[in-house]
């Protein structure tokens, strides 16, 4: 099904999503307890820090993102990779409030932001009719990052001080991602394609959007409505699982436990999902991608009893599941390839903005007294318009052929 190449390219994708874990909040807020009994900061305090500095990531990406456009791929790959390495070890440094501010602005912008936009612009650029399946394969490293590493990261946090870890994951980046991408992509350039058959021409002749004009139209902005839920609420959901843990009566492992179905449902819609959208296009499948996260909202708004914290977590990883793989699929069918590196560093500075104001939104909700009922209202809320809007416009989201 794919060439030697093509092996390749996916290999590499699943290598940077799993490295991006890095800078991903599940992984960072491990880390958590260790940084605020080092600082002396409270929860609000390190939340704050923490929506800030995702905050001004977003804003970095948009700019620098864009330049995977105009760089060879394996030099862009070589750059992002030391720059994750050098954001790892300065990690290990952190000393005061401002070094953490750095810190976390560092490993957000280049493990969440420009690992997985690297990791993803590529394939979405190679691939046309695997598309899907490539993207969910790739995608794949970050599922399979989030069922190993927290376990992994407990235990040596048990045996090794925290620093000493974050400078043993900066050695490994530095040395490992280099490597793998030399021989991975040495001789990948914008010009290098998946073969096509005669059927699959017809891809060749889409409207190529620059980012400004994407920026311009109206269906750019409601499917952002529909990719942005899944980061805001999610993130929401882990940063303060504490509060809706105590606020269910939830024993103190019962969302530990459920992540594992988190974990099992994302990884399942990835590889469905990646079938689906090269059989239907992510087109036709994007307005199902949040009615998941919508019943999520329903079960924590209706259900006490601590096994709906099973199904609470296992519909948000179906809706994660297709997000990851809907996120770059359906840009490049609808706006072309040629400058989709530019528009996905929008798209991902946008996420990486939502996953800031989810925890920020969380935060103030919760400290103005609202309960996680009244907050999962306000999620489905959203949701729900997100959803109709889509709706309205499905039969527009064809794209232009030239």
């Amino acid at each position: 099904m794919f060439n030697k190449l093509s092996i390749k390219v996916i290999i590499f994708g699943f290598i940077f999503t799993f490295f991006s874990s890095f800078g991903q909040s599940f992984f960072l807020g491990i880390f958590n307890p260790s940084i605020r009994n080092e600082l002396s900061i409270t929860h609000g305090q390190f939340g704050s820090i923490y929506a800030s500095a995702t905050l001004l990531s977003s804003f970095i990406l948009i700019w620098l993102g864009k330049k995977i456009d105009d760089i060879n791929i394996f030099k862009f790959a070589l750059l992002v990779a030391l720059l994750l390495s050098f954001s790892c070890f300065f990690f290990s440094k952190i000393s005061s409030i401002t070094f953490l501010f750095i810190a976390i602005l560092l490993m957000r912008f280049s493990g969440q932001g420009m690992m997985s936009h690297t990791a993803t612009t590529t394939i979405s650029r190679y691939f046309t009719r695997s598309r899907g399946k490539a993207l969910s394969t790739g995608w794949f490293g970050l599922s399979t990052a989030e069922f190993i590493l927290p376990v992994l990261m407990i235990y040596l946090l048990s045996i090794i001080n925290w620093k000493i870890i974050w400078i043993y994951i900066s050695i490994l980046v530095l040395i490992f991602l280099p490597i793998i991408s030399f021989y991975l992509i040495k001789n990948l350039n914008f010009d290098s394609r998946e073969e096509t058959s005669e059927k699959n021409e017809n891809f060749k002749n889409i409207k190529n959007w620059t980012r400004l004009e994407v920026v311009k139209d109206y269906r750019f902005y409601i499917i952002c409505m529909n990719m942005l839920a899944m980061p805001w609420i999610a993130t929401g959901v882990f940063v303060y699982q504490s509060f809706i843990l105590s606020s269910k009566g939830w024993g103190p492992y019962i969302i530990a436990q459920s992540f594992m179905v988190y974990s099992i449902t994302s990884v399942i819609t990835l590889f469905v999902a990646g079938f689906l959208i090269d059989k239907f296009t992510s087109r036709k499948l994007l307005i199902y991608m949040n009615l998941p996260l919508l019943l999520s909202a329903g079960v924590l708004f209706y259900f006490k009893n601590p096994v709906s914290s099973f199904f609470f977590l296992g519909l948000i990883g179906i809706s994660n599941g297709l997000a990851n793989v809907l996120g770059s699929s359906t840009w490049a069918e609808i706006y072309g390839v040629r400058h989709i590196g530019s528009i996905k560093a929008l798209t991902t500075a946008l996420m990486v903005f939502a996953t800031a104001f989810g925890t920020a939104l969380f935060g103030f909700l919760i400290d103005k007294g609202l309960s996680i009922e009244n907050i999962s209202i306000i999620s489905g809320t959203y949701i729900f318009s997100s959803i109709i809007l889509l709706i309205l416009i499905k039969e527009k989201l064809n794209p232009i052929y030239q």
